[in-house]
């Protein structure tokens, strides 16, 4: 829904919802962060049924993407690639402050077996470049 989360922990506090997606904290980064969040807001203790977990951030943004969860936890590149593919709609984003979880590091490494592999190589020097770099950013991603 369009403006429902003008103000996003104002939201959450209200309770005024029957489910929310987070992915499965013990074993998705997303997940550990949405209940850091809700653990900051002081939610996480009351939360019961309301709560509804994925097995990972893919399934948590198909909860909310079908309507199956009214709103969810979920990566930014999610909603970004679902807008750039024409299926956002007119829905209502809620930009968490990076200080209310534990940063979620992602990296790219080349293995031994692969160092000599061209396109591995390639790959890695591609994803130091400033265009990788622009394309990161463009999904909501923030570099070191």
């Amino acid at each position: 829904k369009p403006g429902l989360f003008d103000d996003g922990e104002a939201w959450l506090h209200r309770g005024e919802y029957s489910r929310i997606a987070i992915a499965n904290p013990k074993t998705a980064p997303y997940g550990l962060a949405a209940q850091q969040v809700l653990q900051k807001l002081g939610l996480w203790n009351g939360l019961g049924s309301e709560l509804v977990r994925g097995n990972s951030i893919a399934q948590t943004f198909q909860f909310v993407a079908t309507g199956n969860a009214e709103a969810g936890f979920v990566a930014l590149s999610q909603v970004i690639a679902n807008q750039a593919a024409g299926n956002g709609g007119a829905g209502s984003l809620w930009n968490i402050p990076a200080d209310d979880y534990a940063p979620i590091e992602q990296q790219a490494v080349l293995l031994r077996t692969g160092e000599h592999n061209k396109a591995a190589c390639a790959f890695i020097a591609f994803m130091q470049s400033a265009a990788a770099h622009a394309i990161i950013n463009s999904y909501g991603y923030t570099l070191p």
